[in-house]
């Protein structure tokens, strides 16, 4: 039976004034329905590339994606896409940005319907409060929540995050990296997170994915109980476990790559 999601054999490559570079070399990846999966590694080993192929953003040049037993060809309302950058309409309220994905989504339901959606997932971010308020008027952490519930707002099978959570300062991404653990939980889907915080990814995944060199360079399961625990040894242990795979010597846990 298949995975969920699965990419088999994809390699993708780049053209650059001294060539073609290869990114992503015969990757092979399978990620169960419901599961959580966080990709690190270095700047430039594919990581973004990867996501962007399930996204439907990226074509590869060889090898297939699929999800749901179905190929990717392009982007869809079953993969919901968050982005370090946030990518809100600046002239919009927190509710006219989730509405507006709502009603794309969910053209065919009543107004009622849309409008009962759109703000189930603002209460679902805790963002209530702040619904008339504009982004500009936001902290970096509340963009980034509207970011959140408008793309679980149409409802998608995955999740892909791609360094959502990278501009924001420590407390605020310790306070996301909580939000978005409790919603994956709440909602069930299937979560792909993409992140240079090795420890960010060890305190979420189910399961850590290292790309180096164009390939699956480590994949590591972290059966640790939730809400896990800050400061645990055993995902401190793991931690440094893969950062002394990327660094070559033995590391000590709290790396940012």
């Amino acid at each position: 039976m298949s995975a969920f999601v699965e990419l088999r054999g994809v390699s993708k490559g780049f053209d650059s004034a001294s060539g073609r570079v290869n990114v992503l070399e015969n990757v092979n990846l399978e990620v169960e329905q419901g599961e959580f999966v966080a990709i690190v590694g270095y700047s430039g080993s594919g990581k973004t590339t990867l996501v962007s192929m399930l996204a439907g953003l990226l074509m590869p040049d060889s090898g297939s994606v699929n999800v749901a037993g179905k190929p990717v060809r392009g982007p869809g309302p079953d993969r919901g896409v968050v982005f370090q950058n946030y990518s809100l309409l600046p002239w919009l309220t927190v509710f006219e940005n989730i509405h507006l994905a709502v009603d794309q989504v969910f053209s065919s339901e009543t107004e009622a319907a849309k409008r009962a959606r759109t703000e189930r997932y603002i209460g679902l971010v805790n963002l209530a409060h702040a619904k008339d308020r504009k982004p500009g008027q936001l902290s970096g952490g509340m963009r980034q929540r509207v970011s959140v519930a408008r793309a679980l707002a149409m409802d998608p099978a995955v999740l892909l995050l791609d360094e959502p959570l990278g501009a924001l300062d420590a407390l605020t991404r310790i306070e996301m990296q909580t939000l978005v653990e409790q919603v994956w939980q709440a909602e069930g889907f299937t979560a792909v997170l993409v992140t240079h915080d090795v420890g960010e990814a060890v305190a979420l995944a189910d399961r850590v994915i290292l790309l180096d060199r164009g390939g699956v360079a480590m994949d590591i399961a972290i059966d640790r109980p939730r809400p896990r625990r800050r400061g645990d040894a055993a995902l401190a242990a793991v931690e440094a476990r893969i950062l002394d795979r990327l660094l070559g010597t033995p590391a000590t846990a709290g790396g940012i790559l």
